[in-house]
């Protein structure tokens, strides 16, 4: 069950109006120097701190004024569909796909201790432990295809050829699972560097490719905040749908969780720990600080060469706050450049700490050692999101979106209303 709608806050960090705007806090900075939004300052850290009145300027955060009904989200399948997954990892966007009343048929995951933990939760799924370049996909008939391939750059010379074009990457074994099913709809999911990979050529061979194919295509970067899950992660969805099928990305929520939403009464479990050093070190960061918050000295001896280099290097020596959403969390939970410690204690976020992050519920079990049940939670697609696009996958295949809307779309990439010029070249 999605999370219920709690009143909404009246300050906004700066990083949180940055997330909220998809921008940078350097660009929030400019604009409030040219008189567009302004800020006071907290008076126990000095930090940037904007009412929400300011957020009214912005037509991209109207929905967070408007009225908000689970009722108009909650859709039921007219019918049991049935879909194929590929690289299924921990079960993230299956179970989110399953809450939203989609069945599964089959998921195809390589990692042994992932497809471990899938049949450890699911023994009545079917699934393959094993390369998805080996499945013959030709003998199965589903209403949808779901996977989140890893993103792998391509050969660029010629760039004649296609679907050819992309064969010895994983991204072509979903494509070749496409083109043998030809499900009504696709999902794919992947990291939000995949807009920008290989300077945008990535995704343009990719949506040429699926268009080849036979569908229209929409491509978005989702805010994992916007959709009942306490993390500032983005990850970009391809949705492909057969001509006549009409796919709307989920409307966002007009709320945001935060750490204290998702750890409240969470269960005890094993947790990586920092050496003696860090602790000592991070034991001075305040909720919500970095680095910078340190003592001069024990910066300089945190950063070390890093000290005297540029950028704001934000993600280094940070503590999370109980008061927002965490940051997209790693796969490992230690490494320097990408620290999230718990808002209280000093240390990182124990194993079922990083499920609630990422919305698993407390029962989802994760097989392998501790190093490994790190891996599958942070690579896993948060669950509650997942359930989000599943309903709109059960709103297309029950063909309630009867036309695609120009005016209303979201998409970043639309082949339907506004693909962009370049995907007409050649």
């Amino acid at each position: 069950m999605l999370y219920v709608a709690y009143t909404m806050k009246q300050w906004y960090k700066l990083s949180e109006v940055a997330d909220l705007l998809g921008v940078s806090k350097d660009t929030i900075k400019r604009r409030e120097k040219k008189g567009l939004i302004t800020s006071k300052r907290d008076e126990n850290n000095n930090y940037r701190m904007f009412h929400i009145d300011n957020l009214k300027k912005f037509p991209e955060l109207q929905y967070m004024f408007e009225e908000d009904s689970d009722e108009k989200r909650y859709v039921k399948p007219n019918q049991d569909y049935h879909g194929i997954e590929l690289f299924a990892g921990a079960g993230g966007l299956a179970l989110g796909l399953e809450k939203a009343g989609l069945k599964s048929k089959l998921l195809v995951e390589i990692d042994k201790n992932a497809a471990e933990t899938l049949s450890i939760n699911r023994q009545d799924w079917n699934i393959i432990c094993g390369d998805v370049a080996e499945v013959d996909y030709s003998e199965y008939s589903v209403d949808f295809i779901t996977g989140g391939f890893p993103c792998q750059a391509f050969s660029y010379a010629g760039n004649k050829g296609g679907f050819n074009d992309t064969r010895g990457t994983l991204f072509f074994e979903f494509a070749r699972a496409i083109k043998e099913i030809k499900p009504k709809i696709f999902v794919g999911e992947n990291v939000r560097g995949l807009m920008s990979h290989e300077k945008g050529r990535t995704i343009e061979i990719m949506i040429k490719v699926l268009m080849e194919l036979g569908y229209n295509i929409q491509v978005k970067v989702l805010k994992a905040i916007n959709y009942d899950v306490p993390q500032k992660r983005e990850r970009t969805f391809i949705v492909g749908t057969l001509p006549g099928y009409r796919f709307k990305f989920p409307r966002q929520r007009n709320y945001m969780l935060t750490l204290k939403d998702a750890l409240e009464n969470v269960p005890e479990s094993m947790g990586a720990k920092y050496n003696d050093q860090k602790a000592e070190i991070l034991k001075y960061v305040p909720p919500g600080g970095y680095w910078r918050d340190l003592p001069i000295d024990l910066q300089k001896t945190y950063m070390k060469k890093s000290f005297f280099l540029g950028g704001g290097k934000t993600g280094m020596a940070r503590r999370m706050s109980w008061d927002e959403p965490c940051l997209t969390l790693t796969t490992s939970p230690q490494q320097k450049q990408t620290e999230r410690c718990h808002p209280d204690e000093t240390r990182p976020f124990t194993v079922r700490e990083y499920a609630r992050i990422q919305t698993f519920p407390d029962e989802w079990q994760f097989a392998g050692a501790m190093t490994s049940q790190y891996k599958q939670i942070g690579n896993a697609v948060p669950v509650n999101l997942a359930e989000h696009v599943g309903r709109e996958i059960v709103r297309t295949l029950n063909q309630e979106t009867k036309f695609h809307d120009q005016t209303t779309c979201v998409a970043d990439i639309c082949s339907i209303c506004r693909l962009p010029e370049k995907f007409f070249k050649n």
